[in-house]
């Protein structure tokens, strides 16, 4: 079953997902994507399901082919998915700009005002 995953404001391929239920740490092949709760997803990573946090108020689900993640509100140390590695995304006070880097969000600037349209985060000093 291919599902897509929607990390808001970021949007990611295609990607198999297993169709049985899984938990952090069980081991899969591949890559996948599922909602383990109302604020968490799951991807199968370096072969085995590990934790994406989804703080924003949409928070996790899934409709049909797509499971949809909000990050709005994701804070340093967060991880984030594969298919984020090396963009950025605003802090919720849009006062920085944290990027997924090695699987993992981390703060990379700061701003007097952060902002983001569909293709990038503009950080105003």
């Amino acid at each position: 079953m291919n599902r897509s995953l929607v990390l808001l404001p970021l949007l990611f391929g295609s990607l198999l997902l297993s169709a049985c239920i899984v938990q952090p740490g069980d081991a899969c092949e591949g890559g996948g994507y599922t909602c383990s709760s109302q604020t968490e997803a799951l991807e199968c990573r370096d072969k085995k399901w590990r934790t994406l946090p989804c703080r924003g108020p949409q928070g996790c689900s899934e409709d049909g082919q797509t499971v949809s993640c909000d990050l709005t509100l994701n804070v340093e140390g967060d991880a984030c998915a594969a298919s984020a590695e090396g963009r950025g995304q605003c802090t919720a006070d849009a006062t920085a700009v944290l990027e997924c880097r090695m699987g993992t969000l981390v703060k990379v600037k700061s701003c007097s005002v952060c902002t983001m349209d569909s293709t990038r985060v503009i950080c105003q000093p």
